[in-house]
């Protein structure tokens, strides 16, 4: 069984997370795939719900045994990756995957499942309101987040890239228009 897939990409403190819970308190036919990940958990963060943590080793033994459709180092020794297992799962489910993932993993989804795919840009108003709003979320250290900042502005250049993009400066409006998107694609 197959169905469709919608991908969720932003830069780390776009606001894509918020949206994504949104969408799935309001269509009960989507279901989150959860990502592997090599990173520690944070706060509150639950193996199996928010993320697969897998060790380093582990999920480079996952990778040499093909069991991602997609999986990127995003930084050195931090993967993150999509298993074909839990794809299999939701669609098994009856359900739409719904995917939450970096810029270069929703490309790769993209490219991997065509028109069965909406992707979705989540762009912030602009590199200084990510900035303040990583420093509010109070997770990772200066250096990290500065090393997020320059990986976004990387990561602004392919909005282009995908179907749909999201500007989340009000988060209300940006709601309405995900709402309006999600709607025509599942018609």
């Amino acid at each position: 069984m197959s169905g469709k897939v919608i991908i969720f990409s932003a830069p780390s403190g776009a606001g894509k997370t918020t949206l994504v819970q949104y969408a799935l308190r309001q269509f009960p036919q989507l279901e989150f795939s959860v990502s592997a990940t090599s990173r520690k958990p944070r706060n509150n963060e639950i193996d199996g719900k928010d993320y697969y943590f897998l060790h380093a080793d582990e999920f480079k033994l996952r990778i040499a045994s093909n069991d991602f459709a997609e999986w990127e180092e995003v930084y050195p020794s931090l993967f993150y990756g999509t298993l074909h297992s839990e794809i299999q799962r939701i669609w098994q489910n009856g359900h739409h995957v719904v995917f939450d993932v970096d810029v270069k993993g929703g490309m790769a989804l993209k490219k991997i499942f065509g028109r069965q795919a909406l992707a979705i840009f989540i762009m912030p108003p602009s590199i200084d309101v990510l900035q303040k709003r990583l420093q509010k979320r109070a997770t990772e250290s200066e250096d990290a987040i500065k090393q997020r900042v320059r990986k976004a502005s990387d990561e602004l250049s392919f909005y282009k890239c995908f179907d749909q993009i999201i500007v989340n400066d009000r988060i209300e409006m940006a709601k309405n228009d995900l709402i309006d998107i999600i709607t025509r694609f599942l018609a």
